[in-house]
This record gives C-alpha cells, structure tokens and sequence, in this order.
C-alpha cells in the first residue's frame, strides 16, 4: 500500500479501496515515533506550525530542475489536465455498492477539494440505466401537455433564447445513507461523496413553458423524462418549475459532460438529484402528479411504523467537516484550520457551529465569501489542537431557522432502516496520535 499526503499534510486513503482502521493504523505507525517526538517538543502555546529554517533546506537552497530546463510547449490541441502530483485526487466507486457498475456511484474527493465549486471532473457522477454520450444535432426536447402550442426544441433553437448561469448544488437524496445504521465508512469521500456545485448554464423553464402558452390556470404540476435507456423520470411542482429550475446545456463555462446529461439536463436547484434528469427530452404540463416509480417506491422514506413518506424532494440543511476529516492524520499539534461545507435546498446556509467536544460546546465559524441560495458554503473555524482527544462537529442553520439535527434525533422521528434523506451531524474523531475515525455520538 503506497503512503501518499494530501495539501494539508495528511494521509490519503489508497487509491484502490478503503482503508479499514487496522489499515490506516499500519499506514501510520511509521510515523508514530515522529508524532511523539513532536507532541513532547511543542508547547502548548504554539500559535502556528513551526517552518524549517531556510538555511536547512535543500528545497530551496539547491535549484531544482524545473528553473534550471525548457518547459513543455502550449498544449493546443489537448484538453488541459491537472498535475502528475494531483493524481490520486479522483472519483471512487464504493466496492459492492451496485453489481452493475451502469447504476452504480462516483463519489467525489471532499477531502481535497477548496472553495465551493466542484470540477466537472470531479463531479459525483449516478446512474440508472449507465451514461450515453448523445448527438446533440439529434437531440430534441419536447414540451407538451396543457400548454397552447406543444413544440419540439432543437439545441440550436435553446441555444438562441436568452441563458442565466447560477450556481447551485446537488446532492444525491442517498448521500449519506450508510451512516443510517452504522460507522463502516471511513472517509468523507464516501460518507457525503455524492455531492457536488457547479455553475449552471442554460434557459430558465419558465422562458420555454411561456412560449409553449402554459395553461396557469389548469397546470400544477410537470413531468420530466431522459432520453437514456433508463427514460429517468420525475413530477415537479409547477411553482419550482416558474422559479429557478433551469433546462442547463452548460456547466463550470463549458457544455455538460457526458456523465452529466450532456447536451441537455434539467436543473432542480434544492431538490435531490432524481430530479435533475439528465439527457432531458421531455416535458409535459398536468394537473396532478405522475406517480413515477422513482417518487413512490424508490427516493421515497421507510417510516418506523412501516409506512413510507413519500415527496420528500428537498434536501434540508446539513453540512460536514472535510478537513480533518476520517483517513486522515494530523502530523503535529498547534494550529490548525478545521474547514467544510454547508448547503440546504430552502436558501442560504444563516451559519455554521463547530464543535470539538462532540457537541457539548459550540463556536460559530466563518462562512466564506460566496454565501448563495441552494448552493454549498464553505465554512472555517482556527482550531488549536494540543494533542488530546477531540471529536469534531458542524452543524448548519439556515435562512429559514432549520437546524441541522443530531442522529439521534432524527433517528428519534425516522428509525434505522431509512435510506434517503440523513442531514445529521456527521462526527470525527481525533485521537491522541492524531488519526481521524468516523464515529457516531449516542
């Protein structure tokens, strides 16, 4: 098993798998001696790690070959990559999750990621029927139902109507649902992967249903189907679809990808991903809801007396620290800066609490610049570690006073068995040799 750092200094799980505890246990036990070396030599009152003195520094006191050689010539005929050294920062399958890997899930790299916009090659990709890369000069999307003059759109035409771009996140109404009745997942990738932000770009619906002759008087309701194997379908609320859904060709400056509906998607801003359905060819205006599959048996929530809440389309707030965050290690004490993300389906995120007693005491951090509606937010509290035992927490309120719930309080309403919909507050454990375990407080 290789040993690779992460930016900040701390292990990377292996690229293959997970890493089990024991695994991560062995990855760090060559550095055990260093880390009690260092927790004896620093001082409690150490404000900021310590910097090699430039006299003792090889790295910067020999030159290196990149200042001293030719660099490669503009890439002009490729699309650009990252870095060689970014190599392990990528998408991961969980092992066993689907036996077809056309439905199954890529989870994406938390951990590493800054800021709040998610590369489009980083973004979480989820399936139902596998991806189709769609000829867009064949593509067409309908819109019929109860609306004046049915019509059928060619990209060219959606191309010629007037777009917004907004940025918005979406996150899978699964993520996070293997945390429902256990701690086996060790790493942020995998306990909250299925989430992403992107900007958006395309024609707002409420643009297209208008120039259909929507019947406003009639109409409740839309129905929205894909043009893959699948035909992935879903019933929106009419008053979402006069809002901020957006039928998107476009994504972080560029046209979707493939894996994301690629030429056309519809963007659902708030509502968990079933509802952005991707390579979008239909739409059709009613008066009540379709009662697809996928909003009654599947996406739907298993209630503790057996019955099953159905509609739960928004993702209410939540959020997750990424750094420290489990697989990870803390190589020395002092200061550190605890970071995450914040997101909810009904607006902004208000603020973000941190703990790191386990939700005994809480301080309010600081959001970043960018604090958008239905999109994530990055959040960061300084956090000085002095070697001890820790258990780190976030938890989100947003615009509308929602407070993001502990699990025992939403396993209080919503029992053990659920798959969909866990916003609880997510919880890491620092132990005194500085690795990182998921955990869950009673």
């Amino acid at each position: 098993m290789s040993e690779q750092t992460d930016r900040r200094g701390r292990i990377r799980p292996a690229p293959e798998n997970f890493l089990s505890r024991a695994q991560i246990a062995e990855v760090s036990a060559g550095r055990r001696d260093f880390l009690r070396k260092a927790m004896l030599a620093a001082s409690a009152g150490v404000a900021a790690p310590a910097a090699l003195a430039a006299s003792g520094d090889p790295a910067i006191l020999e030159k290196q070959v990149w200042g001293a050689t030719l660099g490669k010539p503009v890439a002009s005929d490729a699309y650009g990559l990252p870095s060689k050294h970014e190599a392990n920062l990528v998408r991961r399958e969980s092992p066993g999750l689907a036996s077809v890997g056309g439905a199954s899930v890529a989870f994406t790299p938390l951990q590493g990621l800054f800021g709040i916009i998610t590369p489009s090659g980083l973004h979480f990709e989820r399936h139902h029927q596998g991806w189709q890369d769609v000829d867009p000069a064949k593509h067409r999307l309908m819109i019929n139902g109860l609306v004046k003059t049915p019509k059928v759109y060619t990209m060219d035409d959606l191309l010629r109507f007037p777009s917004v771009s907004r940025i918005h996140f979406l996150e899978c109404g699964a993520n996070s649902a293997m945390e429902w009745a256990n701690t086996a997942v060790p790493t942020v990738q995998y306990t909250h992967g299925m989430l992403s932000c992107s900007e958006w770009t395309g024609v707002p619906l409420k643009v297209l249903l208008d120039d259909c002759g929507i019947d406003l008087k009639k109409a409740k309701f839309i129905y929205a189907e894909g043009a893959d194997g699948s035909h992935q379908n879903r019933t929106i609320p009419l008053e979402w679809a006069l809002d901020d859904v957006i039928v998107a060709y476009g994504q972080n400056g560029e046209m979707l990808r493939p894996q994301q509906g690629y030429p056309l998607r519809l963007v659902v801003p708030g509502a968990q991903g079933v509802s952005w359905i991707k390579y979008l060819r239909r739409i059709e205006v009613g008066d009540q809801r379709w009662n697809t599959k996928d909003e009654t048996l599947h996406y739907a929530d298993l209630m503790p007396d057996g019955s099953t809440r159905q509609y739960t389309s928004v993702q209410e707030a939540k959020s997750v620290i990424t750094s420290p965050s489990g697989g990870q290690v803390m190589l020395d004490r002092g200061m550190h800066t605890i970071s995450g993300l914040a997101w909810s389906g009904r607006g902004k995120i208000k603020r973000v609490d941190v703990s790191t007693d386990g939700g005994r005491n809480w301080q309010t951090a600081s959001l970043g610049s960018l604090v958008l509606d239905k999109a994530l937010t990055r959040f960061q509290l300084p956090w000085q570690w002095d070697g001890g035992p820790a258990v780190l927490q976030s938890r989100a309120v947003d615009e509308t006073g929602y407070v993001q719930p502990q699990m025992r309080q939403l396993r209080e309403v919503r029992g053990t068995r659920s798959v969909y919909h866990n916003n609880a507050i997510q919880s890491w454990k620092v132990t005194e040799t500085g690795e990182v375990f998921n955990v869950q407080i009673a």
